[in-house]
């Protein structure tokens, strides 16, 4: 009788694994479901960092958007970073792209720019809340704006080349 226990626990536990590896098995698990997919992009107005100039994302539409959330202290978006930069010199003319950044200071972003490179767009979000409106759970996050202002996906993770140039292909 006990073997019998044993056993059945054995195979329902089998069972519920070979479940979750099946439904997983071929997924992107950087690929992250989230609300606004399909939706319309939020709209905002934040400084650019380089400027001081007030952006409005409303100016961009009618062109294909990168919008990637980061932060200094954020290793991972360190890791990212060259990737952003070879996507925007590579697709600069046919995408926007903009950093947003998260809850880090003007400083130490300028100081990180300066050394590190970013031709692109450097916005500031001061109280969060643009990040807020995106449903932004943690950095880096890129979300993939089509040119009518449509959020065709979202990238949870550091972006590697040949993921932003696929992505990049969706949206063009």
């Amino acid at each position: 009788m006990r073997r019998w226990i044993i056993f059945s626990i054995a195979a329902a536990t089998a069972t519920v694994l070979l479940y979750v590896f099946y439904a997983g098995f071929g997924t992107d698990p950087h690929a992250v479901p989230f609300m606004l997919a399909g939706s319309k992009a939020p709209m905002f107005t934040m400084k650019r960092l380089d400027t001081g100039e007030m952006v409005q994302l409303k100016d961009y539409i009618g062109k294909p958007i990168v919008l990637n959330f980061w932060a200094t202290w954020c290793g991972p978006c360190k890791l990212e970073h060259p990737t952003l930069e070879w996507g925007y010199r590579k697709y600069g003319r046919e995408v926007v792209f903009l950093g947003v950044v998260f809850e880090d200071s003007e400083e130490n972003t300028k100081a990180f720019l300066k050394a590190n490179g970013g031709g692109w767009p450097q916005l500031f979000d001061l109280k969060s809340t643009v990040a807020v409106d995106y449903g932004v759970a943690g950095v880096p996050e890129t979300y993939f704006i089509d040119k009518s202002g449509t959020i065709l996906g979202k990238y949870a993770f550091p972006i590697d080349p040949p993921t932003l140039a696929k992505r990049i292909e969706e949206i063009l």
